[in-house]
């Protein structure tokens, strides 16, 4: 499981100047050159998914350990049915749902789609079995390779970018099996491994620790063609900077030192609703975190990973913070958190150290709606859009993220109290 962290910055600088040779070699494509090309994508992403669950034992596959996270086998079975409800009941004649409760069982949040089991409840869901979930896959992936054997040229050509929505959207739940998994695993008071002998990314740690972005305007946003989520678009200016942004993450080290100064209970660093939530949660230290003796020091505390529980390592990024925690160290440091588009015009510049592939990056960004922003028509519509109020924008990716799923403009959102993602910061500062 564990990969180098990918860093896009030079394949991103070579999209646009590639995407209308792209462009031109497509519509070249034959109508079997491209049901080939299709199909191999499909089963790449959906052959991921099932290596990601293939440590997990059918207990493991049930357990729902918070509201926030998801049973493995829903997961699974979930991204199966968006093909199924999408692609083959929508396009695909004469299909038949393989299951007539499945549609309830696993829709998440499509209401314009139907009825749906409560998000909360779906650790209830003792069946269908992990075996049965398996099967399902297999009839839809069967069905899927059928379809795509048969369609014609131009019902494949208008239909990729929806094929496109749901590789990508396959590959968001790939990442949250892995962190939903650790999450329950964290809960086990006998710590389970999910992949013996996993170790976290080395951070890089070069060049001048700040950058500084002059006054300017730029493009924000995903300006091509090339696959994007609706809510990186419409591309727009704005006024970034003056500012200056660490070139590295924050580390297990400065966030020990922020413990030590007593940053958990101190009330002045910490906004309302944050101190709130550390006090009910009882936060002592990053989500995952385990104290083996009274010190504050990384002998002092253990952590919980996918290799099970491991010692602190003072030089890795820190993670599994939540917005609170991230606003909070920032003040604590005398320094603040960056804005989403300060963040992507550093990373667009290649200034940011780990940008991407260990942790994504808190930004102090509300999930808003860029400048003429209109969500896309039908169910889909409902992906994106309906979320952005009270959450905040993360940028970047993390260690669970698959491959070649990051890029620049991409827009992660979550809660200012989550935390068990694989979540952390760089801080900026004023320049002067």
């Amino acid at each position: 499981m564990t990969k180098p962290a990918s860093q896009p910055d030079a394949r991103v600088a070579t999209t646009s100047a590639n995407t209308a040779e792209s462009s031109q070699k497509l519509l070249q494509e034959s109508r079997d050159e491209r049901a080939a090309r299709l199909l191999t994508a499909y089963r790449t992403v959906r052959d991921e998914t099932e290596r990601r669950a293939a440590p997990l034992s059918p207990e493991d596959q049930l357990v729902q350990s918070m509201p926030d996270a998801s049973p493995t086998k829903w997961h699974r079975a979930h991204v199966t049915w968006f093909w199924e409800q999408f692609l083959l009941g929508e396009h695909s004649p004469g299909y038949q749902p393989y299951h007539p409760d499945y549609a309830y069982l696993f829709n998440s949040y499509y209401v314009s789609a139907g009825p749906r089991h409560a998000r909360a409840q779906r650790g209830h869901l003792t069946r269908p079995g992990a075996d049965e979930v398996t099967a399902y896959r297999k009839h839809v992936d069967a069905a899927v390779a059928a379809f795509f054997s048969s369609a014609d040229v131009d019902t494949l050509a208008k239909l990729e970018p929806l094929i496109e929505v749901g590789l990508n959207h396959e590959q968001q739940h790939q990442e949250l099996l892995l962190t939903d998994i650790l999450h329950a695993f964290a809960q086990n008071p006998i710590p389970p491994a999910y992949e013996p002998g996993w170790a976290f990314p080395a951070a890089t740690r070069t060049g001048d620790a700040w950058v500084t972005l002059m006054e300017g305007i730029h493009t924000i946003g995903h300006a091509d063609n090339s696959f994007h989520f609706d809510n990186e678009k419409p591309t727009h200016r704005a006024l970034v900077g003056p500012v200056k942004l660490a070139r590295n993450l924050v580390t297990n080290a400065e966030w020990l030192a922020f413990m030590k100064d007593g940053g958990y209970t101190a009330p002045t660093l910490w906004l309302m609703d944050g101190f709130a939530a550390a006090e009910r949660e009882e936060w002592q230290a990053p989500g995952h975190w385990r104290k083996v003796d009274g010190a504050n020091s990384s002998e002092s505390w253990k952590i919980m990973t996918l290799g099970g529980l491991q010692n602190i390592d003072p030089t890795a990024p820190v993670s599994h913070v939540s917005y609170y925690e991230a606003d909070a160290f920032a003040r604590w440091s005398g320094k603040h958190l960056p804005t989403e588009m300060e963040w992507e015009v550093a990373a667009r510049a290649g200034h940011l150290n780990d940008a991407f592939g260990i942790v994504w990056q808190w930004t102090r960004s509300s999930y808003s709606p860029y400048p003429g922003y209109r969500a896309i028509d039908g169910a889909l519509g409902e992906y994106n859009g309906k979320f952005m109020v009270n959450q905040l924008v993360l940028r970047g990716s993390s260690l669970a993220t698959p491959d070649n799923h990051s890029r620049i403009t991409y827009r992660n959102f979550f809660y200012p109290h989550h935390r068990w993602q694989f979540t952390g910061l760089r801080l900026a500062d004023y320049a002067v």
